[in-house]
Formats: C-alpha cells, structure tokens, sequence
C-alpha cells in the first residue's frame, strides 16, 4: 500500500514533495486554509488516526510528539501496525517511530538516502544485523512473533546462527553465521519447528478449488503439516466469483481469492491432497498475479458539490483503490488528484450507457473500477445507467463484478444547506431536461407537485439546446403559486465561483439561470428572514403545516 504524507503547513511541502518522488503512488495531505496539497484534511488528529487505521503508512513532516500523542489510543498490538515516520519538515531529521515488523525502518532508510541524512534507527538488532530479522519480504511470513522475539535476543546475547532453505534477503546480513550454530533460521511450509528455530514461511501454498469452509482448510493443512501461514491464495474456477461464502473463507483466512478456469498452474509445483483439499505447492513464493484474475469491482460514487471536504471518505478510499477512473472529463478532473498508475477515461457528459458498458468491460476483466458523478450518483447520474447497462447485459462477467453505489450531496442538498433550510419540509426533485423524457411528463409532473405544495428542486434547468423549458416551468408553477414564494438559486455551490441568490416566483427570470444552477422554488410555507453580517437571507421550510 502507498504511504500517506501528511503536512501541517507550507515549510513541510517542499521535503514532502522530494519524499513523494520517491513513492509516485504516495499523496500528500495538507492542512485546509494552510496549504495546498493533493488531499486536505481539516484536524490532523482525525486524520493521522483514520489512516493509521486503514493500515495506510504514514509520513508526518511534524515534531514526533505530535503523531505520539495522537496515535497513543490506538496503541494495542505490536504485530498489527503500519508503518509511521516523523520527518523534519526541512528533512533534516527521520524517526521511525511504529510498525518495526512492517518495514518502517526500510522506509527511513530509503528516505533517509532520498534527503541525504542518516535515519535515526534505534533498533538494536537492526543496527547489529543490518536488517530486521523478524520482518521477512513479501512473499514471505513470521511462523511466531514470541519466539522471534526470544531468538533475536539470544542473536543479541551472542550466540551464532544458520540458515536452512533459501533466504535471499539474508546474505547481506550481518548475522553471526557458523555452521555447527544452535540456532537456526528455517525457510520451510512446516507447521512446527524447535525452540532453537526461526520459521520463516514462504508463502508458496495455493487450494484449488476449496471448499467454503476456512476451519476445513485449516484442519487440512494441519493434518498434511503445514502452516496455514504459507498459503498464498485460494484458486477457483470463475463461475464461483459470486460465491460470498468463498469470499467470507478467504477474509477468514487472511488470503486473497483468484479465479481461473485454466486447468494448467504457470509455475513448477508438487501437487498433494490432504483430507479431500487439493494443494499446489510451489517451490518459491506465488507471484499471485500470476494466478487468473481476482474478482473484479466496480464502484459508482458521488463526489458531492465540488469541495473535496464534502466528499465521503468511503468516496475517497475508492478513488485511492481505483485502477481505472471513468467520467465525464470536468468530473473527472474535480476527483483528482491521481497517481501515475492510475488510467483515466473522460467522455462526453451524454454517454452515460458506453461509459457504463466501458467500466463493467474492465471490471470484469478483474480491475478496480469506479465510475464518478458529481452529487450523488442516484440522483439524475450515473447510478441508473450503470443499472441500466447491466439488466441489458446476458454476460456472466458482467454480473459476476462487485458493484457497490456510494452516495454523495446532490446539488440540492449543498444548495439549500448553504441557503438554510428551504427543504426542511416535503419536497420534490425534477429534472427540466427533456432529453430522455417527452415535456408533456415533465408538466404534469411539475402541474401535481405545484397543486400538492411541495417545494421544488429543478435540476437541469435551461442550456443552449434547450431554451425555453425553464420558462414554460415557471408559467405552470405560477398558477399555483404566489409571485411572493421565496426561490433560492445556487451556482457551482460548493466550488470556488459558488454564488448564492435568493429572490421570489415573481422576480425569477430564466436568463438569472444556466446549466451550473440549483433552483429551489419553496412551497407556501417557505420563509426568509435577514442573516447578520450578509446581504442574502436566510430561507426555511417550517416542519409544521397549517392545519396539523
């Protein structure tokens, strides 16, 4: 996972942005109103804690008692946390400071190279070894912390050592190595080992085609006598892709699901069966991606107004997760920043159903996918064609892709949140737009809404290929309506030219009105009064009617 960067003000930008040549994939956040960076946040507390707890790793360009201090609550296990560095904000100076058996001591040494200073490592094995034995490569796992612990101590405590199986990593080492050593470091699937051994794990082991039944697994590999530490992945045939019970086993187990319907596996391996489970087991590590394809998700999300602090972090999580990002181009855009190895495809505004056949087309090829809308994406955007693309679709891919919708603030929401409360009582959304409806639905809708005196929510309210319609709106909402009924007008709510208006029915021109325009027209009871310090009112919708 890429690291996060986190900065409080502009000293630090300039070492966060050398750090981040380091990790192209890595994003800076910056404290709101201090500085400008890829993300920002508005409490540095919240935010170290939420990314620590996305077991993101962390470089934070501030004092190390800050990150202590906010990090302390979440303190429980040394076995379960990422990596977090404090980083002077000129670069003078990198501590690690968590995460010893993540690699956070590989970090500030890479870092440490980056800004040409010496990383304050305190480990005492590490400083002896030259590496941290208890913090094997990928591909590779700790059989036992407890005893890692004991044995590094006994290394410490001068006793000598050596190495059964192959462990690359360790011939750079500074080990106290002898052939006739007691303790021995051992790369091996064994589930046991001595008191006097390190087990090292390669993760070489794949189930074919398992069973949904992660304690059925792990008796199984007990019983052949291996770790359940070595298993790489659990390979299945495509046509189990939506089997939630399989997922539900392999988040048990802590290993990732990859489905194939190839008979042949792409590496040298010794096939065993072991209570009914079929095992391949490789003679190095599983390069997992070399395995099929995992399951492919699709996620269609919201961006809000436009403001990134308006954007749900749920939102957020899957812009950073995304291999592929589709939309219309200004969306797009609003949903950066994003890193090199991710792929954009902007399209026109009015390709909804090839921009949705798109995203389910990479999805299903095993991709992480996300389609943007700005607002929420079931509210006039995305959500229903995407819907639409795939009832229309015969093809098991398409259907077999994780497809989640994350909401996000439709334009109405930030607009009457920014005017008060104009629908703070039943209200109606209607789109002006007669592109995908005929007008005569749209009038009678808006004739039924008038009469039952709801207020108004008008999106798509005027554009160059469609002049009139917002006129005529007003024509049948006045029929109904006092030319006193209060109307708020947002523009690009939520974004820098974000304009504000409140004005009546009978003051109310179509030419106030665009594309980027929000038009609330409130019910009978809507009501304005004067705001302290500003020139346009506050606007509510009482929650009480007359007559109740």
């Amino acid at each position: 996972m890429s690291p996060a960067i986190i900065i409080l003000g502009t000293g630090a930008l300039t070492t966060a942005r050398r750090i981040q040549a380091l990790y192209p994939s890595a994003q800076v956040y910056g404290l709101a109103e201090r500085v400008a960076a890829d993300i920002s946040y508005s409490d540095f507390a919240s935010q170290l804690r939420e990314l620590y707890q996305s077991n993101r790793p962390v470089i934070a360009l501030c004092a190390a008692g800050i990150v202590i201090r906010c990090l302390a609550p979440l303190l429980h296990s040394k076995g379960a946390e990422p990596p977090v560095l404090a980083v002077a904000e000129d670069g003078s100076a990198v501590v690690p400071l968590l995460g010893g058996l993540a690699g956070v001591n590989v970090l500030a040494r890479e870092i440490a190279a980056a800004l040409e200073v010496a990383p304050a490592i305190t480990t005492s094995g590490e400083l002896r070894f030259d590496t941290c034995v208890l913090n094997p490569p990928s591909g590779y796992v700790l059989g036992d912390i407890d005893q890692g612990k004991r044995f590094v101590s006994s290394l410490l405590g001068g006793e000598t050592v050596r190495i059964e199986g192959a462990a690359p990593w360790l011939e750079q080492a500074r080990l106290p190595l002898a052939d006739d050593a007691h303790l021995r470091i051992r790369i091996s699937t064994d589930a046991n080992g001595s008191a006097d051994e390190l087990l090292i794990h390669p993760r070489s082991v794949v189930v074919l085609d398992p069973p949904a039944d992660s304690q059925r697994i792990h008796a199984s590999l007990a019983a052949a006598g291996i770790s359940a530490h070595a298993l790489a992945c659990l390979l299945c045939p495509r046509e189990r892709m939506t089997d939630n019970a399989l997922h539900g086993t392999a988040d048990s187990l802590g290993v990732p699901l990859r489905f194939s319907d190839e008979a042949a596996l792409p590496f040298e391996h010794q096939r065993l069966e072991s209570e009914n489970l079929h095992l391949a087991i490789a003679a190095q590590p599983v390069a997992i991606h070399s395995l099929g394809q995992p399951r492919g998700r699709l996620t269609v999300v919201g961006l809000g107004p436009g403001a990134s602090e308006f954007t749900a972090p749920a939102v957020k999580r899957a812009l950073q997760e995304a291999e592929d990002v589709l939309g219309y181009e200004t969306y797009v855009t609003m949903a950066g920043p994003f890193r090199p190895d991710q792929v954009l495809h902007n399209s026109d505004n009015r390709e909804e159903l090839a921009r949705s056949r798109h995203a389910f087309e990479l999805a299903a090829s095993g991709r992480r996918v996300v389609v943007v809308s700005s607002g929420d994406p079931g509210v006039f955007a995305m959500a229903a064609a995407v819907l639409e693309a795939l009832e229309a679709s015969s093809d098991p891919h398409w259907h077999a892709v994780e497809l989640h919708i994350l909401p996000g603030i439709s334009a109405s929401l930030a607009t009457a949140a920014k005017a008060g409360a104009p629908l703070g009582h039943d209200f109606c959304m209607i789109s002006l737009s007669d592109n995908l409806k005929p007008w005569d639905v749209i009038e009678l809708r808006l004739k039924h809404a008038t009469l039952a005196d709801l207020a108004l929510a008008f999106y798509n309210p005027i554009s160059r290929a469609r002049p009139w319609q917002l006129g005529r709106a007003l024509d049948v909402v006045r029929e109904q309506r006092s030319p006193q009924t209060v109307v708020v007008l947002g523009r690009d709510i939520g974004r820098p030219a974000e304009a504000l208006t409140v004005t009546t029915l009978g003051e109310l021109r179509p030419e106030q009105v665009d594309m980027r325009t929000m038009v609330i027209i409130g019910s009978s009871t809507t009501r304005r009064f004067a705001k302290a310090g500003s020139e346009v009112d506050w606007v509510y919708t009482p929650r009480s009617y007359p007559g109740a």
